[in-house]
């Protein structure tokens, strides 16, 4: 997750996780910034004759700015970061990271030179997204910025801050996103945008599960996990990714009141694959391989595309079409083509008004085409036929005046690299105002339909600019074969409500979603394995319930998912043409000794927000000293936390619990925003069940000094088994946590090595527990089920 991907069509991307540990981004250019990749490339001249000849002479370029374009083009690309505004902790993220690290930046020299300190973006909202030109070189000469680096790493792997490029921003921001809303993200690897959507659907944390959802599509298998591992940080109920061609992605049904409707959605994103030549900055090897050719061969997968998105799109709805490409062929060809098969039934939406301080250029209504030797042609007329097959006529602008002014092709919005020091982008925003020409039978569709109607779909344009579209297929054949069907289907789900299942027909239930996925299967409604989670947890009436699947259809139940009611109609009524890579969110695990406390089933933190709401037993309110014992220790005794905790822990029996810390608003030197932990109370001793980022994130919120502690680790974890053991039998000064037993933990998390230090499941931090000598012997006995647990847990998690 570390590299950046390549598209199809070559085109780019940047990775969500190129906040790894190997480097900040790519700020030093040239070979200072492809040192940390293995081999390097070798120097790439930033020159391109054609590049150049071609965009002075369509004119996207102001005039008198040409040698500023290409300057800046040339220059490295500054490395950006948000912070995520799904949490309420984005305020505390922001204020931590001004009033700490960029503090600490202040008037800080390296080699002489005074370093630059990071600025906001000033056309993002509320100061969540920044940039900075910090090199990977001058990030390891210092303490602070290897501290400010070691910060954002952290707590990019939990979630809180996301590495996207500036321009990328743009597009969610435009879809003008609410909780309610029905979200399609077409070509979404490696799902940086996706993760804003996600965001903006949660924007109240009150809400656990919002009315809208996200569908997250790829074309590449394997850019689905790459998205499936960006989704998961947000701990969202209302994500699915799946895997189609985006340009014949399925009709998918719901069902309306007892009536199968086609799925139609509020907002789509439509960020094509594109040539990238935007990217120029980061992908220095686009100047080597730029040609007209790129753009000619990807115009018809684009517009294919952009016709099913708009297609799929509500009434009333918006999409949004980008590309990281500066090329009209792949922006408004597609756009203008689109306009005029709609007929009226689209228009480009005026956002001259949103985003304000962000510099943009209008869309251009003339343009040619040019061959890759060199050969321009302004009209399709003029287009030799032995080239008609490389050049459409969708690709050349619209000649009649009127309609080309009814276009409102300016509307368009292209970004300059040299305007505001990001990469090149195109956006055009979209809203449907009536069903296209070709589905003015749309209405029909909300009468009751089969279960399997899209086994006859026609789901894509077949033709080679998608302009063809027909899909009279989608239509009920006969009224009887549907009677027919609807029987079939109810007696397929009397068979599956006998079984216990609650998902696909029996005969298809054993069909695996994706490729090699594991099937969703949803808990029937008299499941027993839910009344004792529902009594030991004192769950409220209204909770869902019927929301909890499994990836398993035989032996132990071992994890508890649950998606937001939505997507569980969703998946219910479409199991036969979706390739579901991933959804759903974890809220309970198996603990193998479990049942002896009343439940077979601890809480998991990834889920512990979602959960919470519905909870109203064993839940411990606990003071910011007790936050900091159980953060920064592995298994307190009760002795060490403050008398009011001890007195609510006395009467309560043994097994998973809630921790709770509330701000106190007297107290504002203190953490503002609440925390939600997942706990277990042993005989003697309580301890928190959170992933290590997130103890590091929470500390850092705190106020207490990790960096010291966490580079140490490191060390240790870079040395020989040997020499970690005899550091182990040594004392270890200068750490910050004053507690020996979190001293001894640390150690032994470094002697695990890899694997404890960077998984994000909580049984590292178990295992380490049965290292540590110096725990009391009936401590011991008493949490020795959690260790065990902890185990059971890490064999499950590596098959999820």
């Amino acid at each position: 997750a570390g590299r950046r991907r390549r598209g199809p069509g070559g085109e780019s991307r940047a990775g969500g996780g190129e906040a790894g540990r190997g480097a900040l981004g790519p700020a030093d250019g040239g070979g200072a910034f492809l040192q940390g990749w293995a081999g390097g490339y070798p120097e790439i001249v930033k020159e391109n004759e054609l590049f150049e000849r071609y965009y002075q002479e369509l004119g996207i370029v102001p005039a008198g700015e040409w040698d500023a374009f290409m300057a800046a083009l040339r220059e490295p690309l500054p490395a950006t970061l948000r912070i995520t505004g799904y949490r309420s902790h984005a305020k505390e993220i922001l204020h931590c990271l001004k009033e700490k690290y960029f503090r600490e930046l202040q008037d800080l020299e390296v080699d002489g030179q005074k370093v630059e300190m990071p600025q906001s973006l000033s056309w993002y909202p509320e100061e969540l997204a920044w940039h900075t030109n910090l090199s990977r070189k001058i990030l390891r000469k210092s303490p602070q910025l290897e501290k400010f680096h070691q910060f954002l790493v952290s707590e990019t792997e939990c979630g809180n801050i996301s590495r996207q490029e500036a321009v990328s921003m743009i597009p969610p921001l435009l879809l003008n996103v609410s909780p309610h809303h029905k979200i399609l993200d077409m070509c979404a690897a490696p799902g940086s945008k996706t993760a804003q959507l996600i965001e903006m659907l949660h924007a109240d944390m009150n809400v656990p599960f919002p009315n809208g959802f996200v569908i997250a599509n790829d074309v590449d298998n394997k850019r689905c996990y790459l998205l499936v591992h960006q989704a998961k940080r947000l701990n969202s109920p209302c994500i699915m990714v799946v895997n189609h061609d985006a340009s014949s992605i399925p009709n998918l049904q719901i069902d309306v009141d007892g009536r199968k409707e086609i799925l139609f959605y509020d907002r789509i994103l439509c960020d094509v694959p594109c040539s990238g030549d935007g990217t120029m900055r980061k992908n220095i090897d686009v100047w080597k391989k730029w040609t007209t050719q790129n753009s000619l061969q990807l115009h018809g997968l684009q517009l294919r595309i952009a016709t099913r998105g708009v297609e799929q799109l509500a009434e009333g709805g918006r999409m949004v079409y980008s590309t990281c490409s500066l090329n009209p062929i792949e922006n408004e060809a597609v756009i203008a083509s689109l306009l005029e098969k709609s007929q009226g039934a689209l228009e480009l939406a005026d956002v001259s008004s949103e985003l304000p301080g962000l510099k943009r250029m209008p869309g251009i209504t003339k343009w040619k085409v040019m061959l890759k030797d060199g050969q321009w042609f302004e009209e399709w007329k003029d287009v030799p036929s032995n080239r008609q097959t490389q050049i459409r006529p969708t690709m050349f602008p619209v000649k009649d005046e009127e309609k080309l002014k009814t276009m409102n092709l300016e509307r368009c919005l292209r970004i300059l690299p040299h305007h505001q020091n990001t990469g090149g982008f195109f956006v055009a925003v979209l809203i449907k105002k009536a069903p296209m020409p070709w589905n003015k039978r749309q209405p029909k569709v909300h009468q009751k339909l089969p279960q399997r109607t899209g086994d006859t779909e026609v789901t894509a344009a077949n033709s080679g600019n998608g302009s063809d579209c027909i899909f009279e297929e989608q239509r009920l054949a006969e009224n009887e074969e549907s009677k027919k069907m609807q029987e079939l289907q109810n007696l397929d789900t009397e068979q599956s409500k006998k079984e216990g299942v609650c998902g696909p027909p029996p005969s298809k239930k054993m069909k695996l979603f994706g490729f090699k996925e594991d099937p969703f299967v949803f808990l029937p409604e008299d499941d027993p394995l839910f009344l004792p989670i529902q009594k030991f947890y004192a769950l409220d009436p209204s909770f869902p319930k019927m929301n909890l699947l499994t990836r398993t259809q035989e032996g132990k139940k071992r994890q508890l998912y649950m998606v937001s009611k939505e997507l569980r109609n969703v998946l219910l009524n479409n199991s036969e043409k979706m390739k579901v890579i991933n959804t759903g969110i974890k809220v309970w695990s198996r603990n193998s000794d479990g049942e002896q406390f009343g439940c077979a089933f601890r809480l998991a933190q990834e889920g512990i927000y979602t959960l919470y709401p519905f909870i109203h037993a064993r839940i411990i309110n606990v003071c910011i000293e007790d936050v900091k014992i159980l953060l920064t220790q592995e298994n307190p005794f009760l002795s060490k936390f403050s008398s009011e905790t001890q007195k609510k822990v006395k009467d309560m029996a043994m097994g998973s619990i809630v921790l709770k810390y509330d701000p106190d608003p007297e107290k504002p030197h203190d953490l503002q925003c609440p925390i939600v932990l997942c706990g277990w109370q042993g005989k003697t001793s309580l301890r928190a069940f959170v992933p290590k980022n997130e103890r590091l994130h929470y500390l850092r919120m705190m106020g207490v000094e990790v960096f010291k502690a966490k580079r140490k680790e490191e060390e240790l974890e870079n040395k020989t088994e040997e020499e970690v053991q005899q550091r182990l039998v040594q004392p270890e000064e200068g750490m910050d946590v004053e507690d020996k037993e979190h001293d001894l933990v640390t150690k032994m998390e470094a002697e695990i090595g890899e694997e404890s230090s960077q998984s994000p499941v909580e049984s590292s931090a178990m295992e380490i527990e049965n290292k540590i000598e110096d725990l009391d012997q009936s401590s011991k006995n008493a949490n020795a089920h959690v260790s065990q647990d902890g185990k059971d847990t890490d064999a499950c998690n590596v098959k999820d």
